[in-house]
C-alpha cells in the first residue's frame, strides 16, 4: 500500500529542489515513489501540474511506433503511425496512474498565488534517512496518510528551516 504526502512550499523552485532530492534518494533505493508532482497556483488562480511522467505522451510515442510497423506491413506506414499515435494517446489518457489530477488541482487551489505543493505517492521509504534529507527544507504538511509518529517526525524535520530563520542572529 502506498502513502500520500502533500507538502506546501512558498515557491515552485523550492518544491522542485525537494522533488529532485527525493528522486536522487530513489536512485539510492532509500525511497520508492509511485508519483511525484509539483502543483503551482498561478497568479490568475489556475493550477499548473509539473508531472515527471505523462502517460498520454508515452502512449502516443509507443502507439506511433507500433502503428508504423503495422503500416509497413500493410504498405501505409504514415497512416499506421497516425492511427497508432492517436490510439496510444487515448490509451495513455485512460490509463493515467498515480495521483489523481483533479485531486491535486483541488488541493492546490487552497495555496496562495505563486506557492507550490509537492504531491508524493510513496510506496516504501527508509524513514530516518528520508526525514534527515528533508530536514530544514521549510515546507508545511498539507495532507498525509502516514501514522502519527511518521507524520510528526516529518513535520519537525520540515519546520527546522523556519525555526532557524526565525531565530535572532547572535
Amino acid at each position: 500500500m502506498a502513502d500520500l504526502l502533500v507538502i506546501a512550499y512558498p515557491t515552485e523552485t523550492r518544491a522542485e529542489e525537494v522533488r529532485s532530492r527525493l528522486l536522487g534518494m530513489q536512485k539510492e533505493y532509500l525511497i520508492e515513489l509511485g508519483d511525484a508532482v509539483v502543483a503551482v497556483k498561478q497568479s490568475d488562480g489556475q493550477v499548473k501540474l509539473n508531472q515527471i511522467f505523462s502517460p498520454v505522451t508515452a502512449g502516443a510515442a509507443s502507439g506511433a511506433l507500433w502503428g508504423s510497423l503495422l503500416g509497413l506491413i500493410l504498405l501505409s506506414p504514415l497512416v499506421g503511425a497516425a492511427l497508432g499515435a492517436a490510439g496510444g494517446a487515448l490509451g495513455g489518457k485512460l490509463s493515467d496512474v498515480g495521483i489523481n489530477d483533479n485531486f491535486m488541482r483541488e488541493v492546490a487551489k487552497s495555496l496562495d498565488a505563486g506557492h507550490a505543493a509537492l504531491f508524493l505517492l510513496i510506496r516504501k521509504m527508509t524513514t530516518d534517512k528520508v526525514v534527515a534529507e528533508l530536514q530544514g527544507t521549510g515546507g508545511t504538511i498539507m495532507q498525509s496518510s502516514f501514522d502519527e509518529t511518521k507524520e510528526e517526525a516529518l513535520r519537525e524535520a520540515l519546520e527546522g528551516a523556519r525555526t532557524a530563520a526565525a531565530a535572532p542572529a547572535a
